[in-house]
């Protein structure tokens, strides 16, 4: 502002908005003043450059979100005089557009996402002033769904991916295994948007569970547990008796006893178990073997076999079982054994006596016939009564039947049924002289 010499005018070289007031001028001279009526000045401006305000969202860059469902409000605020006009460019034709400086929208939908934009207005300076918003509507997050692998697992023998399954594309993805956020490593590889998990090299601990999380800045959900079904197994099989806990390698049990053993191996899914008893055929199927009354025949080694249909192995274990008690408590089976061996012995026996019997006296029937002995012959009485007196206890009821010859020595055969054999006897006035078996007799010569 800059003053006349006389002081009669007032220059504003630059207009600014601050000199709009009210200006008045006073004359003095000799001891009076007097005052001009009051002059207002007013300096028309603006709009001023401005941008387009949202309550009830957050900035990401030239993007703000807002959660479905919520109230937004828009607004600009500018410096201007006279006040500018304004008017709005939506990016829906659901509602006419406002004409002040701010308007809201109740329950914020997925149709009002796009581009806002406002023109502000002054009639007086002519300056036209333009801003613009774009907004992004944030869905209320559902519950996402992890997508299991489709293929059977095996311990050690898989690599598996698993895929965090939901329709917010904007959301963000969180891991977590067993409640605890999940640390990416060269075993758990995570995608770059998070979006899928690759488990290198399945080890059995790694059947979770998992959940994923998908969160925005207003809200966030997470998905059910997820266990993987993994197969593994059997490992070390152990077999147990009765309802101890313990390990057992040989098992005693009193004869006519119950006994129960039990096969137990770690294994998912459970084990196929089969039991066999060495040098017998059978196979009985189950984890538990039960003998209800002990006998010999139940003594051995007993083997488990415990098997994964869907690993493919096979894992065994065996007890010997050794039965105690009296050793002639014989089974029906054995006494009947037993009864039929002794019977065929006595059978064979008389057989073979009867054979034998048989074709003695055909033999003596054959030689006697061939070499007939000669019938008179006169010992001396010296070697009669010795002989005489020794036989005749024992030879005279055998013979007490037959006539007594008279001066001559006779001969007479006799079959011994305790030796199954003939005899000869020489008989001399009724005295017994000598006796032979036939087996001595058949050996000599004719004349003697």
């Amino acid at each position: 502002m800059q003053l006349a010499t006389d002081g009669k005018t007032l220059t504003i070289l630059t207009v600014q908005r601050g000199d709009s007031g009210t200006y008045k001028c006073e004359a003095q001279a000799f001891h009076q003043v007097r005052s001009s009526a009051p002059t207002f000045l007013t300096v028309n401006y603006g709009p001023d450059p401005f941008e387009l305000k949202l309550e009830s969202g957050v900035s990401r860059g030239e993007v703000v979100e807002v959660i479905e469902g919520s109230t937004v409000t828009f607004s600009v605020e500018t410096q201007s005089h006279p006040p500018p006009a304004y008017t709005w460019f939506l990016p829906y034709d659901s509602i006419p557009p406002p004409t002040m400086s701010s308007f809201d929208i109740q329950a914020v939908s997925r149709e009002h996402e796009g581009t806002y934009r406002c023109l502000v207005s002054n009639g007086a300076t002519h300056v036209l002033r333009l801003g613009a918003l774009t907004i992004r509507v944030l869905e209320t997050l559902t519950k996402p769904h992890i997508v299991p692998p489709s293929l059977n697992l095996v311990e050690n023998a898989s690599s598996v991916a698993l895929t965090c399954q939901t329709p917010h594309e904007g959301a963000g993805v969180l891991w977590l295994l067993r409640g605890q956020a999940l640390l990416p490593s060269d075993h758990l590889v995570l995608s770059a948007d998070n979006r899928s998990l690759v488990i290198h090299g399945l080890r059995r601990d790694d059947t979770g569970p998992y959940e994923c999380e998908v969160w925005n800045w207003g809200s966030w959900a997470r998905s059910e547990p997820f266990r993987l079904a993994m197969s593994y197994g059997p490992d070390r099989v152990d077999i147990t008796s009765g309802s101890a806990p313990g390990v057992v390698g040989t098992v005693e049990a009193e004869l006519n006893s119950s006994l129960t053993l039990r096969c137990r191996a770690e294994s998912q899914p459970g084990a196929e178990f089969h039991w066999t008893l060495e040098q017998s055929t059978a196979v009985h199927a189950g984890q538990v073997l039960i003998i209800r009354a002990l006998t010999w025949e139940h003594q051995g080694i007993y083997g488990c076999t415990a098997s994964n249909p869907l690993t493919h192995l096979a894992r065994s274990a065996s007890v010997r079982v050794r039965v105690v008690g009296p050793q002639s408590s014989l089974s029906a089976g054995a006494i009947g054994g037993i009864a039929i061996g002794i019977l065929a012995v006595f059978a064979l026996s008389a057989g073979l006596g009867c054979f034998l019997c048989i074709r003695n006296a055909r033999r003596f029937s054959r030689e006697k016939a061939e070499d007939p002995i000669r019938e008179a012959a006169t010992p001396t009485s010296e070697e009669e009564e010795p002989h005489a007196e020794s036989c005749s206890n024992w030879l005279s009821p055998m013979y007490a039947n037959l006539p007594k010859p008279q001066g001559q020595v006779g001969v007479k055969k006799l079959f011994n049924m305790t030796t199954c054999s003939f005899e000869l006897l020489w008989e001399s006035g009724g005295r017994c002289c000598h006796q032979l078996p036939q087996s001595s007799f058949m050996r000599r010569s004719p004349h003697q």
